[in-house]
């Protein structure tokens, strides 16, 4: 798949050409199941949403997002990448509101090499501290999500930001130092301190 022929049909699909998506959907579909199958590795066995699952409620809302000007093939799995991030993160708040003791979706953050966080670190409990870094650093948040979710690499992430790949990788290591901070479990404070 040519980067130029992805960005020529997202373009002629945003102005409107519903074959141009149905040319897109076969050369962007490999990628969505990759992304789906890294944001699912880790989940329970039992999980009832599935990477082609994953995959298909992210075209539903793709093709709900028709009107979005395409700039290229990055911008698209950034946006893809935001989406799964969304209906992860929403499937995890039901899951985890339901009256019958369900539990949170639980996510390994291996493949994208993120914060040292244990395996079992809640989803919900990411996406909230993504959400609070974009509050003071909303680009930093976005290089987490693209990197994490959406397995786009530096120089991707570089130029759907508009930004270098040098500070696509400092604001990495700046997010990832800030995330570990925020998703490690506070110490333990036991009543028996020693004094010295």
């Amino acid at each position: 798949m040519t980067v130029e022929r992805v960005t020529d049909l997202l373009r002629a699909w945003s102005g409107g050409d519903d074959e141009a998506l149905a040319v897109l959907t076969p050369l962007v579909h490999l990628e969505l199941r990759r992304m789906a199958r890294r944001c699912m590795r880790g989940e329970r066995k039992d999980h009832t949403l599935a990477a082609t699952g994953l995959v298909n409620e992210c075209y539903l809302r793709l093709v709900d997002a028709r009107r979005v000007e395409w700039r290229d093939r990055s911008h698209f799995f950034a946006l893809s990448a935001r989406l799964m991030r969304r209906i992860l993160v929403d499937f995890a708040r039901e899951r985890h509101s339901d009256k019958r003791g369900g539990r949170s979706v639980q996510v390994s953050y291996s493949d994208a090499q993120p914060p040292a966080v244990p395996l079992d670190r809640d989803l919900v409990a990411l996406d909230d501290a993504l959400i609070a870094l974009a509050t003071f650093d909303e680009r930093k948040s976005r290089v987490v999500e693209m990197k994490f979710f959406g397995g786009l690499d530096t120089e991707e992430i570089a130029q759907t930001l508009g930004v270098s790949a040098k500070t696509v990788l400092r604001d990495w290591q700046l997010a990832k130092a800030w995330l570990r901070q925020q998703l490690m479990p506070a110490p333990r404070t036991g009543g028996s301190e020693t004094r010295r």
